[in-house]
């Protein structure tokens, strides 16, 4: 029995009394194939399985410093914050869950923006953190988004975004709905200034950020295995009753059915994104 196959049983047997895996730090089980290996080797392959290629969640920060130059990226609009004028609340305040939100990422929102460098090029750039509030699209997220677009169109600059977002946050209600009209009127001001946006979609992008800007980028690139919706197959099985055909709603099968135009590896981002900004001028 090989080291790995005896740490997969080990892990196995682990569970089922119900103790902590061994190790969290040194190793990592895929929640695809199986497989279990080092975190370092795993890290090598931009958080990505060396054995199957599941693609797992990262951070906004980390799915950045993939695509821009080393050290070349500054953000922008930090310090917006969302406010709870719904006064909504659930089991918890919302904004006690914004003030946890914060916390645990050390961010103020969803999305991190700014500018950045592509093998020396300028781009403005800018990703969701899944992290908080599960990626959900507020007034402060739409807000970040059109002042990332009027920056670029000001600056002469395409735009990219990477999305992974449950979709509009509801504890915002209809102020959170029109970020999806908000955003994508930002879009029309960009391609009138002759600019392009490059949209990357990554797991999960569902719900009004699927349904808006996020599927109107001049080219939309799918992270690969990454669920990109706007209901779920769950959902959908429960209205239609009906079975949905295999890997339905996944980047490959939007690929087959036009949806997207390409599915790319992390490993091969930057240098697509060189070549497709070489391409827009």
């Amino acid at each position: 029995m090989g080291i790995r196959d005896f740490l997969s049983e080990k892990i196995q047997k682990v569970n089922v009394i119900g103790k902590k895996e061994i190790d969290e730090n040194l190793w990592m089980k895929c929640t695809s194939c199986g497989e279990v290996n080092y975190h370092r080797e795993v890290a090598k392959s931009l958080n990505t399985c060396p054995k199957c290629g599941k693609h797992f969640i990262i951070s906004a920060m980390e799915k950045i410093n993939i695509i821009v130059d080393k050290g070349s990226f500054q953000e922008i609009d930090s310090n917006l914050r969302s406010l709870d004028p719904l006064k909504f609340r659930d089991s918890k305040k919302y904004p006690d869950r914004v003030k946890a939100a914060i916390k645990k990422t050390k961010m103020n929102d969803a999305f991190l923006s700014g500018i950045g460098r592509i093998n020396g090029r300028p781009v403005h750039i800018g990703a969701y953190e899944f992290s908080f509030l599960g990626g959900s699209m507020g007034s402060v997220v739409g807000e970040k988004i059109v002042r990332l677009i009027e920056s670029a169109i000001d600056n002469n600059q395409h735009v990219i975004t990477l999305s992974c977002s449950g979709g509009a946050r509801m504890q915002e209600s209809i102020l959170s709905l029109m970020q999806m009209a908000k955003t994508s009127a930002a879009l029309v001001k960009l391609r009138k200034a002759g600019l392009a946006h490059i949209s990357m979609l990554t797991d999960p992008t569902t719900g009004g950020v699927t349904a808006s800007y996020a599927m109107l980028g001049d080219v939309n690139i799918a992270e690969p295995g990454s669920l990109i919706c706007f209901a779920g197959p769950r959902v959908i099985e429960q209205t239609i009753r009906q079975t949905l055909p295999e890997g339905f709603q996944r980047a490959e099968f939007l690929l087959e059915h036009g949806m997207v135009d390409m599915v790319l590896p992390r490993s091969e981002w930057k240098g697509t994104l060189s070549n497709l900004l070489d391409f827009f001028g």
